[in-house]
């Protein structure tokens, strides 16, 4: 037979109501109380009842998060600092992986509204966000990260990518350069959009006239930064800097020079050892060899774009920073939906039986806590956070 708060609470002398903000934390048990009970929550190995306490208090304390990628070090960051803000409150949470696929997302969000999660923070795979309406119709407060979507109005925490990238190419300008390539990404995702206006805005105010044949569009991914870089390095109008709008393309287009640099020294090797190739040769072999010289500048600096050696400006965004926003955005609305329902409920009973009923609607600990997050919010609020350039 389970152990219950009961047995807990005889053991250590106490009531169970004792046992129950031990549990929650509740700054009003002494230091003595407090260790009395947990130790006999240790000798007895009693486990709290997450089912029935979520029965109780209808609310799980879990929220659902959905990435379009689980492998990918930006999203899973964000995840981090969600997990890191959400477990002050008590909350756990729930990974989920969309696979860039909407039908794979609107799956996930149906499986997490059927764990009974109180939330859910998503980072849209697409600017689709028609399905993201079944989250209203359950009544389940939703923000996004990182990308808004179309069709759906929601909380959101984003960066300020159009003045990440304009500073960017502000000081590339500054510094002599006026033929700047530009990587981005899909332009369906609203990250892309702003990058790359980012980077019109900043050439038009400088009066630097805006060359297609420089700028590439690509989707975001390893392949797809090897696959531009190669284009433009094997154009004839090379530009002398490259800026590349995220971390992931970075790594392929560094991987590309790192490759041409690899050629280079073999064929440099091969001349300085090759003493018996003929003039048709030779010139063959300058030919293959004509050096061209590519500094990149980049969006995102995680933890190893220090090390991509043709980096030498980057801009920052507070990754997991976005996460701990979104939580706490989350939050406040799970909480303000709490409060609403009780709010209604209590007027329900109040009207049944003469507001003799109000001691019923006292807050707990953890939700006392909960609730010191809450301020009035607009229906819809949207947070931008601030970037910041870092050199190499």
């Amino acid at each position: 037979m389970s152990v219950t708060a009961k047995d807990v609470a005889k053991l250590a002398g106490v009531s169970t109501a004792t046992v129950s903000r031990v549990i929650n934390n509740d700054p009003r048990i002494s230091e003595n109380t407090r260790a009395r009970v947990m130790k006999c929550i240790n000798e007895l190995n009693y486990k709290v009842n997450n089912i029935a306490r979520s029965l109780k208090t209808n609310r799980t304390y879990t929220i659902g998060f959905i990435a379009p990628e689980i492998s990918n070090e930006f999203f899973m960051n964000v995840a981090r600092g969600v997990e890191d803000e959400a477990r002050k409150y008590g909350y756990s949470i729930i990974i989920c992986n969309s696979n860039e696929s909407i039908e794979e997302e609107e799956n996930r969000i149906k499986l997490l509204c059927e764990k009974c999660v109180d939330g859910i923070i998503i980072i849209p795979t697409s600017n689709e966000g028609k399905h993201f309406n079944y989250l209203k119709k359950q009544n389940i407060p939703v923000v996004l990260a990182d990308r808004l979507v179309e069709n759906f109005q929601s909380d959101a925490v984003l960066v300020d990518n159009i003045n990440g990238t304009y500073s960017a190419i502000e000081y590339l300008i500054n510094n002599g350069y006026r033929r700047i390539g530009f990587i981005s990404g899909d332009l369906k995702l609203t990250s892309a959009i702003e990058r790359y206006e980012g980077y019109r805005r900043a050439l038009k105010d400088y009066c630097i006239p805006y060359d297609s044949s420089i700028v590439k569009f690509g989707d975001f991914h390893v392949e797809c930064g090897y696959r531009l870089m190669k284009e433009l390095y094997e154009a004839e109008n090379t530009p002398p800097v490259v800026f590349i709008s995220n971390y992931f393309m970075h790594i392929g287009a560094t991987k590309y020079l790192l490759e041409v640099n690899m050629r280079r020294n073999q064929i440099n090797y091969r001349n300085c050892n090759d003493y018996h190739n003929n003039d048709e040769e030779n010139n063959e072999m300058r030919s293959e060899n004509n050096e061209k010289d590519i500094m990149i500048a980049s969006f995102d600096d995680m933890e190893l774009s220090a090390l991509l050696g043709f980096c030498k400006l980057r801009v920052a965004q507070p990754v997991t920073e976005i996460g701990r926003q979104a939580a706490r955005l989350l939050l406040n609305r799970i909480e303000q939906k709490r409060q609403e329902s009780s709010e209604n409920s209590t007027n329900n009973t109040n009207n049944a039986n003469n507001g003799n009923n109000a001691t019923n609607n006292k807050l707990g600990h953890k939700d006392a806590k909960i609730n010191n997050l809450i301020s009035t919010l607009p229906k819809q609020k949207i947070i931008r956070l601030k970037t910041s350039l870092v050199f190499t």
